[in-house]
């Protein structure tokens, strides 16, 4: 009987077929005579639709016959095109709620014992559940519930590997989402979630773990890292180590740490907060305490950098040693035979090898790179704080930070101590100009931002330079007096100074110039600063003076060639390069860019010209690394409508040759920026430096 029932629908649905056919080729030939729109894609459509629903129910060819074809046309896109297409509908009705719903349906069936359908067995403790949920959640369910496993097939399964404290958390997890981590299980649910393979799970106990990382539990936590293969955990729990390595090194857990993990802090390149005598010192502790193989101190003793530590040192701590430790003599001759090694390697690699980082620069250079840095200025989007470097191993331009401060311009910024200060500036409100005191300092070591006291005149437009452990500003813009349009108001008739001190946090007053200015440059050599050109009252300067920090006095000295505002001065091997700037023009009374280098001989007071800019800009940031000045972005000369560039462009002081590579063109137009050089970390991501940092 089912089988003639089924030739019977079969029969129904083909003479269904054949007339609905015959319909449409009546169709398509009124179609053509009236020149109206093809319903055949239409008709194609429901046609398909009922083929389906026919094959599924009894009875579809008639009741699709008797659907509603202005339904069809709404559900359906109709082109010229032979084959039709088809698109669903986007939903009219969405309850958002309806997962936490659903969540809460499931955890209720759970709670009240109905419809389950598994029951896991683990350390003698049984735990009932539902298949879809649990395989919903873990792949490794998921695997064990649809694939032709013999788990698969039973309702009650044994776990082996895991533990009960654990499993009964994560099926909470899966009913509820929440999940409560604390010292005491944390370890538990990762081993458990790492096995059922919860990735939800595992992220959430390694943000935990480090949120929790001090020195008490970073080498647990490491090892933890380390065994459940959490690469972000581990970096961060090792860079944490790194930062505070001194102070680690007197801690117990010094000696608790493996071979590998020591081997990991010596050769990880993080920044570390000793110097690198400090280093060798720790891993000779550690050699002598957990009596290491010679074999496998060698190999850490390798990892220590020598061109760091000057031999005196060296000698002084291994004299030390012998005649404290017994049975050190193996190790002080290691140590002996990797400096001499690391010493002819310097010798025959004298170009490619590191160079020695001054004490008053870094504590230590591991983990750091001399960096170009680009700060703020205008964009196409208008003015930004950001602050990119550019790093020579990374080859190319990354975010490094941003000022913490409403977007502003025309401030002083200056490197002391491998901090960067950005002090005073201006900032529109309104199309009005406000000028502040505000003070912060940068350091990127910690990728930190710290405010600083504010400097007593509020200024812009000055120079700020950094010589031992002070700040000095000169000169700028400072409190304009709104009822006299833009002339500095009486108490601030002459370029004023002031100095900074860094240890005390506190400003003074200095000697004041005999010349008002705003827009020049000045550098610090030695134990002098100097500061050259700028604006006074609309006149472009071409005076040069130096400012004795002993005697606290100012020199006049031999001025430049060439009047020059908004140019860099740059020290290098007891000369001044002053570079780029404009003047105006005597006649005219127009700007004219600055195309020469000339460069300030301290000895001889004289000034000569060092090279021609081949390409000269209007408000380009420049700053020098090592022997080469670079000149970053600005505005072109010619009169076009869009004159700013992000061409950056390198004078080789050693080999006088300027090129333009395109590898270190920074990324966005940008012009009006400043520049600097310091060394930042070459691994920026994931930095940790807890609370007190």
């Amino acid at each position: 009987m089912a089988s003639l029932f089924l030739i019977f629908r079969f029969l129904r649905f083909s003479i269904f077929s054949t007339s609905l056919h015959s319909t449409i080729k009546k169709l398509n030939k009124n179609q053509k005579r009236h020149h109206s729109h093809p319903f055949s894609n239409l008709l194609e459509f429901n046609f398909n639709r009922s083929y389906k629903n026919c094959t599924k129910m009894a009875g579809g060819a008639a009741s699709v016959l008797r659907s509603n074809t202005q339904e069809g046309r709404s559900n359906t896109t109709v082109d010229n095109s032979s084959s039709s297409k088809y698109t669903r509908a986007a939903p009219n009705f969405m309850l958002t709620s309806h997962s936490e719903a659903l969540l809460q349906g499931l955890n209720a069936l759970r709670c009240s014992d109905k419809l389950f359908d598994v029951t896991l067995i683990v350390e003698g403790r049984t735990f009932k559940a539902h298949r879809v949920v649990l395989a919903a959640c873990s792949d490794y369910f998921c695997a064990m519930f649809t694939d032709a496993m013999r788990e698969a097939r039973q309702s009650e399964i044994k776990l082996n590997g895991v533990n009960a404290r654990g499993i009964e958390l994560l099926i909470e997890y899966a009913y509820t989402s929440k999940l409560e981590l604390d010292r005491n299980n944390v370890q538990d649910v990762l081993s458990v979630s790492t096995h059922v393979q919860m990735k939800a799970v595992i992220e959430a106990c390694s943000n935990y773990l480090e949120s929790q990382i001090d020195l008490e539990n970073c080498v647990a936590i490491a090892a933890l890292a380390d065994l459940y293969a959490l690469d972000v955990l581990k970096r961060k729990t090792y860079r944490f180590i790194c930062s505070r390595l001194d102070e680690f090194a007197q801690t117990p857990d010094l000696m608790n740490l493996t071979w590998d993990q020591l081997d990991y802090i010596l050769s990880c390149n993080y920044p570390v907060d000793c110097r690198e005598e400090r280093v060798l010192q720790i891993t000779l502790q550690y050699c002598l305490e957990t009596r290491l193989k010679v074999e496998l101190a060698r190999l850490l003793f390798a990892k220590v950098r020598f061109n760091q530590i000057e031999a005196n040192e060296v000698n002084t701590l291994l004299s030390n040693t012998e005649s404290a430790e017994e049975d050190s003599q193996q190790y002080v001759d290691a140590v002996r035979q990797e400096m001499q090694k690391q010493e002819q390697v310097r010798k025959h690699n004298a170009k490619d090898c590191d160079e020695v980082i001054c004490s008053n620069v870094l504590i230590n250079s591991r983990g750091m790179e001399l960096a170009l840095v680009k700060i703020g200025g205008f964009e196409t989007n208008g003015l930004t704080n950001q602050i990119s470097c550019f790093l020579p191993s990374v080859g190319k331009w990354e975010s490094l930070t941003v000022i913490p401060h409403i977007e502003q311009c025309n401030y002083g910024t200056a490197v002391l101590g491998n901090d960067l200060y950005i002090v005073g500036g201006s900032y529109d409100v309104c199309l009005k100009e406000y000028i502040h005191p505000f003070g912060f300092r940068y350091c990127p070591t910690k990728d930190k931002w710290k405010t600083i006291a504010p400097i007593q005149a509020d200024r812009c437009r000055f120079s700020l330079n950094a010589m031992g452990n002070f700040l000095y500003a000169v000169g700028g813009v400072c409190e304009l007096n709104d009822n006299d349009g833009d002339h500095w108001a009486n108490e601030m008739a002459q370029s004023n100074c002031e100095r900074y001190n860094a240890s005390a946090d506190r400003w003074e007053y200095l000697p004041a110039l005999s010349e008002n200015r705003s827009q020049h440059a000045g550098v610090v050599l030695g134990d002098k600063l100097y500061i050259s050109g700028g604006i006074d009252r609309h006149m472009v300067l071409p005076s040069l003076w130096c400012f004795d920090t002993v005697t606290e006095k100012w020199n006049k000295l031999c001025q430049m060639p060439t009047p020059r505002a908004d140019h860099i001065l740059i020290a290098m091997d007891g000369h001044i390069y002053a570079c780029g700037g404009w003047y105006e023009h005597s006649i005219t009374e127009t700007r004219v860019l600055a195309e020469t280098i000339d460069v300030y001989d301290i000895e001889t007071d004289t000034w000569s010209t060092e090279s021609t800019n081949p390409m000269p800009k209007y408000y380009t940031g420049v700053a020098a690394v090592k022997k080469r000045i670079y000149f970053i972005g600005g505005l072109l000369s010619s009169a076009t409508i869009n004159r700013a560039t992000s061409s950056v462009q390198c004078y080789d002081l050693e080999t006088k040759q300027w090129s333009f590579n395109v590898e270190w063109e920074y990324p966005k137009e940008v012009w009006e920026c400043t520049c600097a050089a310091f060394y930042v970390s070459q691994e920026r991501d994931e930095l940790f430096w807890g609370e007190s940092a």
